[in-house]
């Protein structure tokens, strides 16, 4: 009696191809995720010091990202070398720090 008709041929093969597409779209969206490193670079290294030197703002996301660490081994970083004299925190938010080189 009633019940689910069944599909045209034209009407199968639009549904194949949008099936096909999008497969090949999660295909090409995978992304390989990037796990920071948990090592601190040697801070008495003067490259190290340099590579900062050239930033005009030192965030903890600017430090993680430049040297590929992770958020929390940034921040230590920064922390250590503001205790070092090195840096001075110029503001201060609830979530991040703002540093520049001590003049």
């Amino acid at each position: 009696m009633g019940g689910k008709k069944k599909l045209t041929l034209k009407q199968m093969e639009k549904q194949q191809l949008l099936r096909e597409r999008k497969a090949s779209r999660s295909e090409k969206t995978v992304r390989e995720k990037r796990v920071g490193s948990v090592l601190m670079p040697d801070l008495r290294d003067p490259e190290v010091v340099e590579e900062l030197r050239k930033m005009s703002v030192l965030t903890p996301y600017l430090v993680a990202s430049r040297f590929g660490l992770r958020l929390s081994v940034a921040k230590d970083m920064l922390e250590a070398l503001e205790e070092r004299g090195l840096l001075e925190r110029v503001a201060t938010s609830r979530y991040t720090r703002i540093y520049r080189f001590a003049s």
